[in-house]
This record gives C-alpha cells, sequence and structure tokens, in this order.
C-alpha cells in the first residue's frame, strides 16, 4: 500500500482563508476601502491580505486604477470559483449551527394520539433521523408557546388557535368498537338497535360522545344502558377488548386493535365531530433543523395514514 501517495492526495494546497474573503470582497466591490469596511479591517490590511495571496499564486490578481481595483483576466477566473467555495462554507456553516446544537424537539401531544397513533411510528423516525431526540409529553391543554419549554404539540381541535402555526394530520371518525366475543355472544349486535342491550363505555372528559352518535344516527337516547364511565380512550378501549361493553374511538387510533381482531367495529355508524389531529407550533418561529425533521415526517406519515377496513 502507497501511504505517502495517500497523504500526498488528502493534503490540499490552500492560500489563507482571510486572503480568500479579502479578494472576494474587495472584486465585489471594486475598491480595496469598501472590502475594507465591509470586513471591518483597515485598507492597509485587506491590501496586505491580497498581496499575500497573489504570492501564493505567483500570478497578480487586480489592477489598480485609481482608486479602483480591477481584476485581471487570472482574478476574473479565480473569483467565480472561491465565490462558490465561500457560498458553500457558508450553507454548510449554517445548517451545522442550526442542526446537531438544537438537535433536540420538546413535544405536547394529546394522550390517546401518542400512545395509539405517535408511539408505534417512532421506530422509522428513529432510523430516518438518529441525530434528533424527540421529549415527549402526554398534555390535553393548550400550550402557551412563548412562556414555555414546548416546541410543538398535537391538538385535537378545529385549528383555530391564535399566534400558532398548524398543519392538519388526521380528521376524525368517532366509531363504536367492541370485542369479536360480544358478536359471538347470545346478546345480538347486528344493528344500531341492538346497542340497547348491551353497556355503552363513556370516557369522563367526552361525556356528550354517546349522546350524539345515537342523536346523529337517529335514536333517542332514553333506553340504553348508562354502563361505566374512564377517565381516558386507552381505558375505555381496554375494557372493550375484555367484552365488558362497547366504546367510541377514532378509528385511525385503534389500527392495530383491527388488524389483530382485539376490537371490531359491529357496524356502520359514526360521529362527525368535524375535529381534526393538528401539529402545532409558535407563530413566525424560526424552525430549527430537527423541528423541521420531525414536521416533515409526521405530515408524511398523516398522508400516507390509510383507515382500516370498516367490519
Amino acid at each position: 500500500m502507497n501511504l505517502s501517495h495517500q497523504w500526498s492526495s488528502a493534503i490540499r494546497h490552500l492560500p489563507p482563508l482571510n486572503s480568500l474573503r479579502c479578494f472576494e470582497a474587495a472584486a465585489r466591490k471594486g475598491s480595496f476601502n469598501q472590502a475594507a469596511e465591509e470586513l471591518f479591517v483597515t485598507p492597509s490590511a485587506v491590501s496586505h491580505q491580497i498581496k499575500t495571496l497573489e504570492e501564493f499564486l505567483g500570478l497578480k490578481l487586480f489592477r489598480r486604477e485609481k482608486r479602483k481595483a480591477v481584476l485581471t483576466a487570472a482574478g476574473e477566473k479565480y473569483l467565480a470559483s472561491v465565490t462558490h467555495a465561500l457560498d458553500e462554507i457558508d450553507s454548510a456553516t449554517r445548517r451545522l449551527m442550526t442542526a446537531p446544537n438544537i438537535s433536540a424537539v420538546n413535544l405536547a401531544v394529546a394522550p390517546a394520539f401518542l400512545t395509539r397513533w405517535l408511539v408505534p411510528r417512532l421506530r422509522e423516525f428513529q432510523q430516518q433521523h438518529p441525530d434528533v431526540e424527540l421529549r415527549l409529553s402526554a398534555s390535553m391543554g393548550q400550550i402557551d408557546f412563548q412562556h414555555s419549554d414546548t416546541d410543538m404539540a398535537i391538538y385535537l381541535g378545529f385549528g383555530e388557535w391564535p399566534d400558532a402555526e398548524h398543519h392538519t394530520l388526521i380528521q376524525t371518525r368517532i366509531v363504536p368498537v367492541c370485542s369479536p366475543k360480544l358478536l359471538e355472544g347470545p346478546t345480538p349486535l347486528n344493528t344500531p338497535e341492538d346497542l340497547k342491550k348491551h353497556t355503552l363505555l363513556h370516557v369522563a372528559s367526552r361525556a356528550d360522545e354517546w349522546p350524539h352518535v345515537l342523536e346523529q344516527n337517529g335514536m333517542e337516547e332514553a333506553g340504553f344502558v348508562k354502563g361505566m364511565s374512564f377517565s381516558s380512550t386507552s381505558l375505555a378501549l381496554n375494557a372493550a377488548m375484555e367484552g365488558l361493553g362497547i366504546a367510541l374511538s377514532d378509528i385511525s387510533l385503534i389500527e392495530r386493535e383491527l388488524q389483530l381482531k382485539q376490537l371490531v367495529v359491529p357496524f356502520d355508524i359514526s360521529l362527525n365531530t368535524r375535529k381534526a389531529f393538528y401539529l402545532v407550533y409558535q407563530e413566525n418561529r424560526p424552525l430549527t433543523y430537527s423541528m423541521e425533521a420531525f414536521r416533515d415526517w409526521i405530515l408524511d406519515q398523516a398522508a400516507g395514514s390509510s383507515e382500516p377496513p370498516e367490519y
């Protein structure tokens, strides 16, 4: 193995960076004095740096004409490459300053969406963006981004939040779900009217959902079993999987349970709430590399999230 050849091909023959900056500024401004003002140095310092560069190259880059600095043919040819190189360095520096040093995203998420939709997909995000750290918390309330460490949030609502940018993720569709055991039991569950013979499982913070489902589908609440109430969607769904009754859920949040036949949708009725899950963050806030990465990823995931087949 020729190590000397490897080393010689890796060593770059480069002039001082300050000389290149002075050359580019003087060529762009057409004046050593104006270049000095831009770079916050003296005109003599600019002249010295350009002289150093010309000696390094063995070529004249400028012709001095009165108070103007005019490029020679060699200078004009060199300027295009130097400008491109400095632009690339500037761009790479800006990307680096907004990426690894700000690699964490503090994210507050509606609890059911967090556990049932987001968490099952996070392995893919980790694989695509191993340099981004997600700091997740479950939150039902609205975030005051100006006085909080939270960078982004996922809300359930109507998309009406002042001073916030928002992106629609998934439109909600609330459907009744139950264990397949209920369909096989002695009490029929073939039509919406059969709900009267079964226990309805409620979520305390959404106590109006069952009445609205019944009303939208032409049924009166009277005659239906009140059933049990739970503090969260996850608890109500766990009860439904155990065969304790019929719960309501956004169909996008039970994809896994439907696929595994742990839950079924017994018939085609639903509640149109006009609500959706939204990605939300402070309006006009410059996004970090990590925030942009998460935003683009979750929007792509939401666009490709197909609704499970109806049962």
